[in-house]
């Protein structure tokens, strides 16, 4: 029954030219970073309060030694590296086919697979910046810093992520609805898909090809072309480009 959803797979995917890749905390489990809604994901750990609290711009501003404290144990996972599934998306954006990665994770693993059109709707660990002055720092000096990290000016210095209570880029939105609205084929890979309003970007696609790699089940499942509970990059490993 795999192998048949694989060759589907393969021939879809064949037969498109504008892809879009739409995908979650599933698609970097395989590199070892936890999601957040599995059993052993991050909402399932214990903490003084729960993620989604420390994760907010409230407990941020109120709370910023722990905010800090979670954000390096949790968030930065400089030591994960790209797996088969974000390879073989830069494989198919390298040859033509693929318009756009659109992703939910911070991880910048896309990018380090070698994907050049990533819209991270939630920004990137690897960008921080000073909300005085705004001078950059990478991940490093984050994840080497002690206490509340401070810019040599004085400064604190903020994850370039989005916070729950905090809005989305307007760029990154305009960006990824265009994409996904220009696409022949939309892939849906490791997210559940409850996370709004990222979520609900899917919802412009227009092309006859809806693809879930999800390990449970979505609330697109009935409406897609093809459905495949299985690790991703197990699948996207057997597809050849």
């Amino acid at each position: 029954m795999l192998n048949d959803k694989i060759k589907l797979l393969q021939e879809m995917i064949d037969k498109s030219e504008r892809i879009v890749f739409f995908g979650g905390a599933g698609v970097s489990t395989e590199s070892g970073i936890p999601d957040f809604r599995s059993q052993d994901g991050l909402y399932n750990q214990k903490y003084p309060y729960p993620p989604e609290t420390i994760l907010s711009h409230t407990f941020y501003e109120k709370n910023p030694e722990l905010f800090f404290k979670f954000y390096r144990d949790k968030m930065i996972c400089l030591n994960a590296k790209p797996n088969a599934a974000h390879k073989k998306l830069a494989e198919l954006e390298e040859c033509g086919k693929l318009l756009a990665v659109v992703t939910q994770n911070i991880d910048g693993l896309h990018t380090a697979a070698g994907s050049k059109c990533v819209l991270e709707l939630h920004g990137s660990v690897h960008r921080n910046y000073c909300q005085k002055c705004g001078k950059l720092y990478d991940a490093e000096f984050m994840l080497n810093s002690t206490d509340i990290p401070v810019c040599s000016c004085g400064g604190r210095i903020k994850p370039d992520v989005v916070l729950y209570e905090e809005s989305l880029s307007s760029s990154t939105i305009e960006r990824t609805v265009n994409a996904i609205s220009m696409a022949d084929m939309l892939i849906i890979g490791g997210t559940s898909l409850v996370v709004y309003p990222a979520a609900s970007f899917v919802r412009y696609f227009r092309g006859d090809k809806l693809v879930i790699l999800n390990r449970d089940a979505t609330s697109m499942d009935e409406s897609s072309s093809l459905c495949i509970r299985e690790p991703i990059g197990q699948v996207l490993s057997q597809i050849k480009v």
